[in-house]
């Protein structure tokens, strides 16, 4: 069972990467929002519509840092292969309520 926000946050990670979308929807709120340089505030349906079918646009993703921050709060720092070409490191600010990630805001961190 996952129960602590980092388990919670490197579960969605994994299920994001091996594409299991039933997995993912049970650990999002239903009033989950998602920001990004290329999103502001989008709601669950949209992300898991144009955000979590990216992942086949990823070679390789490593999670490099996953940092308990506070009440409920988790910053990841990712580093990951595109398919063409170039590695890349963003993170997140993730907050997790009740078991359920709430937000995510992401930073992009340019190439590495």
């Amino acid at each position: 069972m996952v129960s602590s926000p980092t388990d919670v946050v490197e579960a969605a990670f994994r299920y994001y990467r091996s594409q299991d979308r039933e997995a993912a929807l049970a650990l999002y709120a239903d009033d989950f929002t998602f920001t990004s340089p290329q999103d502001d505030r989008i709601d669950r349906a949209a992300f898991f519509e144009r955000c979590f079918p990216t992942a086949d646009r990823m070679s390789e993703q490593q999670l490099l840092h996953v940092t308990p921050a506070g009440e409920g709060l988790v910053f990841v720092q990712y580093e990951y292969e595109l398919t063409t070409g170039g590695r890349y490191r963003n993170v997140e600010a993730i907050t997790v309520r009740d078991g359920l990630i709430q937000e995510v805001r992401v930073f992009f961190g340019g190439k590495v």
